[in-house]
Formats: C-alpha cells, sequence, structure tokens
C-alpha cells in the first residue's frame, strides 16, 4: 500500500537527486538499448500485450482507486442537478470507475481501454450500467474515438497510469485529442509515474527504449515522466496548468518485508474558457 501522511513534504516540484549507485544503474541501462525493430515491433503489437495482460490477470493485478476522490476534489462535482461527463483513458477494469460509481456521485462515465479483453472483463462488474457508464474499446493515438464523444461534450478527463504505457511520440497528438473533447474550462487529472522511480531504476540492460521509456519482460511499456516535461507538453496543446507537482510515496508490505519510496507525478491540466487569439 501507499503511505500517505496528508503533508504537503510530500509535494515537491524538484526532481530526485540521484546517490552514486543510482547514476550508475542509469549508467549502465544504455550499455545495451531496445533495438530499433524490437521497439517498432512491441509499438504495433501493444494491443495484443495488454490482452496477454489481462489475459493473465483478469481482475487481479490492479488495486480498486480509492483514493482519487481525496486527491481530486473536481471528482465530487458541483450541487448542480446537471451531471458531470467524465472520461477515463486507459480504464482496464475499472478499477477506478467503480469507485466512483459506488459512491453514487452524479456523474456519467465514458470508459476506453485499447485492449478488448479488459472491457469485456469490465462490463462482466454487478455495477456496470449504461445508464451510468458506457465502456468501449479504441486507441487514443488515433483520432476513433470522436465515433464515440461528441467534441467538447465532457468536463473531466483522467489519465491515471496510462500515458506512460504509450510511445512519446504520440504525447501531443493525445494531448490535441483530449483538449477538443473537453469543454471549455474541462480538466485533465493525471497521476503517473515520475522520474528516478524506484521502477525506473530497477530496469537492467535490455530494456530501455528512449529516454525515460522501457520495455518490460512482458512487452508492455513504461515512461517516467519529469514535472517540466509533462507541463510543457500539456502547454503546447493549449492548456492551462493548475498543479504539477512530484508526489514522494512509500510502498510498504510488512508481511512481505517491503518498504520502498515511490516517485508518481500527480497534475491538473484546466482547458481555457476562451481562447486567446494572440496565443
Amino acid at each position: 500500500m501507499d503511505v500517505d501522511d496528508g503533508s504537503q513534504s510530500n509535494w515537491t516540484t524538484e526532481t530526485k537527486p540521484l546517490s552514486n549507485e543510482e547514476a550508475e544503474k542509469l549508467k549502465q541501462q544504455n550499455s545495451r538499448l531496445v533495438t530499433e525493430y524490437v521497439a517498432n515491433k512491441i509499438n504495433l503489437e501493444s494491443k495484443k500485450h495488454w490482452d496477454l495482460f489481462y489475459k493473465r490477470n483478469e481482475t487481479r493485478f490492479f488495486k480498486d482507486r480509492h483514493w482519487t476522490i481525496r486527491e481530486f476534489k473536481e471528482l465530487i462535482g458541483s450541487e448542480i442537478s446537471e451531471k458531470t461527463i467524465l472520461l477515463e483513458v486507459g480504464c482496464g477494469v475499472g478499477n477506478f470507475i467503480y469507485p466512483l460509481i459506488a459512491e453514487q456521485l452524479n456523474m456519467f462515465i465514458y470508459a476506453c481501454d485499447l485492449s478488448p479483453r479488459a472491457i469485456k472483463l469490465l462490463k462482466l462488474n454487478p455495477l456496470y450500467s449504461e445508464d451510468s457508464v458506457v465502456a468501449f474499446q479504441t486507441d487514443i493515438t488515433t483520432e476513433h474515438i470522436f465515433e464515440e464523444i461528441q467534441r467538447e461534450s465532457v468536463d473531466i478527463i483522467t489519465l491515471i497510469f496510462v500515458l506512460s504505457a504509450i510511445d512519446p511520440s504520440n504525447y501531443i497528438k493525445i494531448a490535441r485529442t483530449l483538449y477538443l473533447l473537453l469543454k471549455p474550462g474541462g480538466f485533465i487529472l493525471f497521476r503517473d509515474y515520475g522520474l528516478y522511480d524506484m521502477a525506473q531504476l530497477r530496469f537492467k540492460p535490455g530494456h530501455k527504449i528512449s529516454d525515460n521509456f522501457y520495455m518490460r519482460q512482458d512487452g508492455t511499456r513504461s515512461y517516467f515522466f519529469a514535472v517540466d516535461f509533462l507541463g510543457e507538453l500539456f502547454k503546447n496543446a493549449g492548456f492551462s496548468i493548475v498543479t504539477n507537482c512530484y508526489i514522494n510515496r512509500r510502498t510498504v508490505n510488512v508481511k512481505e518485508g517491503i518498504d520502498v519510496p515511490r516517485i508518481f507525478v500527480q497534475a491538473k491540466f484546466q482547458k481555457p474558457y476562451v481562447v486567446d487569439d494572440d496565443d
């Protein structure tokens, strides 16, 4: 579990300083990179790899995300009767949306994922009802999502540990797609792996694809975000930055004797109500 003492000391915009040992680990990763052929192959087969992931793990791998309302007050909505329209990109099997549905919030949810198997598993949940949620398979790096959701119809879009699984060359296109889906004043709520997180430092030679981007043993991938990089990405897509910080946590499992520091990035970006024509 992640330990959070609730203090602002866990939040920072400063990049973690590396020890000599950690710097050496990153240097060793460069000694043998993923070949261009393999990198292109796993990129083309990303849907297959995630489908195999959910075939192996079904609904057992990820824990339900009960922390989201605490971290993102926008999810609670307002006192007005109109439903909040939310889109979760990379919904997996519903670990984010079902805790929200259980709270009986005044919300309608679109949920999409690259993996058809994940969507099938999500729909098996007894809480699934198209009165409150519609789930569908799509590739967010394409424009197919506009066939499912109208432009400027969404209040909130969540990116919770999903952008890191996608090739960074697609990030600006994705950010611009999400900009078009949001209503003016709408929010992107973001959490993902931070630069120099423990998981990044643990990769051995033969797994690095490019700067801060890695291939796991199962063919899925992970990018580790610097807050400066993330902020510039969404600014270039037209968003304003509300918050954008590293979060330092500890993953603790007393039974297994695990106590390791983790680094995540949490951010909030807003689509302006009025676009400045001079920009």
